[in-house]
């Protein structure tokens, strides 16, 4: 795996670090795609993974208990660096993953297959993946709609991303409102002590 400039990389994980994602509780929303994805691929585990400087970390799964990897025996940060679906049809025929700790232990990884999540300024935050026990391929629709599914992944992120940056303006409106009360109210209390007006 060619490892991407540090400057590139750095930018990309701060783009990551933007969405305020990382270490989040389970929402139904992210756990809703993951478990489409399963479905329509019919494999037993999926996973939203997001990966950064370190790790992997899985906002959503299904078929493990696992919530990060280190990011040197990750498939996903392979993934985030293609363009188009990152494919392993048998990991132990792979020199890249063959002796990989997730393919001789648990979950036992066979079979792979990730959509890269990218956002509009074309970094790749993560991946949408699909995961067998054993060697197969996905059809070309599953593979069309393994692509949806991330598209509508980043669509979350984003949306999500939007409501709390909403949230802080509204919240620093209405500091700054309850601050100019409160300093209306001392100058009204001090206009009473200095002119003895009633106001």
């Amino acid at each position: 795996m060619d490892a991407p400039a540090p400057s590139q990389e750095a930018a990309r994980v701060a783009a990551l670090d933007r969405y305020a994602i990382l270490d989040t509780e389970p929402e139904q929303t992210f756990d809703d795609l993951v478990t489409l994805a399963a479905y329509i691929c019919k494999t037993p585990i999926a996973m939203l993974s997001l990966v950064d400087e370190h790790r992997q970390w899985f906002k959503s799964r299904v078929g493990v208990q696992i919530r990060e990897t280190p990011k040197d025996t990750s498939f996903c940060a392979h993934a985030i660096q293609q363009e188009d679906l990152f494919i392993v049809p048998d990991t132990l025929k792979d020199p890249r993953f063959k002796d990989n700790p997730m393919v001789l232990g648990e979950p036992h990884i066979r079979f792979y297959t990730g959509a890269p999540i990218v956002n509009e300024d074309g970094f790749a935050l993560g991946t949408l993946c699909v995961i067998d026990r054993q060697p197969r391929e996905l059809d070309s629709e599953q593979k069309e709609a393994l692509w949806a599914l991330s598209r509508l992944a980043l669509g979350q992120m984003e949306l999500r991303q939007n409501l709390q940056l909403l949230k802080e303006a509204l919240n620093d409106r209405t500091r700054e409102e309850h601050a100019r009360e409160q300093e209306l109210k001392r100058l009204e209390e001090k206009l009473v002590r200095v002119l003895g007006l009633k106001i």
